[in-house]
């Protein structure tokens, strides 16, 4: 039996990003995960979405959340106006953001004690669920441009084997029974 893990990811809108995610759910399957998602052609939900998101995250014994490009912005103004000492305007350019989902399953499998892995595709802005250490496993950033594939690379394998680590303990735990003494 495959051990649930919750996929969390945007709709791909790119081949390069439908490749990327064909070749991570075979390396988590070669794990001996199953992958979960919410949304059509996967586990579908008919009820609010955050409630089928808990439904399946309840079920799950981790989360990886994958981290697309999605919505590009030319330029945007980071604390426009400020007013409040120590803030100024922050000009940004070429930034781009994910699907807030991505912040939003990881922050409830963090709320049920789940493992999570965050992979955020280079150039999505880094902020809240996506910055570095929130999760307290290092967050890598992934190129899709063709070169190396992150997904063969050393730190990719690495992170999967501590990641997958904590999956298969909550996994083992969930089967224990209650213990009324240590």
């Amino acid at each position: 039996m495959k051990i649930p893990v919750f996929l969390s990811r945007p709709t791909p809108h790119l081949e390069a990003q439908v490749r990327f995610l064909d070749a991570f759910e075979a390396e988590l399957r070669s794990r001996g995960f199953e992958p979960l998602t919410l949304g059509p052609g996967s586990t579908y939900d008919y009820d609010a979405p955050l409630v089928g998101i808990r439904r399946i995250l309840t079920h799950c014994c981790g989360l990886v959340s994958v981290a697309f490009r999605r919505t590009h912005v030319d330029f945007a103004t980071k604390y426009l106006g400020a007013e409040i000492g120590g803030l100024t305007e922050e000009p940004k350019k070429n930034v781009w953001f994910t699907s807030p989902y991505c912040q939003i399953e990881p922050a409830m499998a963090f709320q049920l004690g789940l493992p999570i892995l965050v992979l955020r595709e280079k150039g999505v802005l880094a902020e809240g669920m996506l910055e570095t250490g929130v999760t307290g496993l290092y967050l890598p950033e992934f190129c899709l441009d063709g070169s190396a594939p992150f997904i063969a690379s050393v730190e990719c394998r690495r992170l999967l084997d501590q990641w997958g680590g904590y999956v298969q303990m909550v996994y083992k735990r969930q089967g224990d029974p209650p213990r009324l003494y240590d």
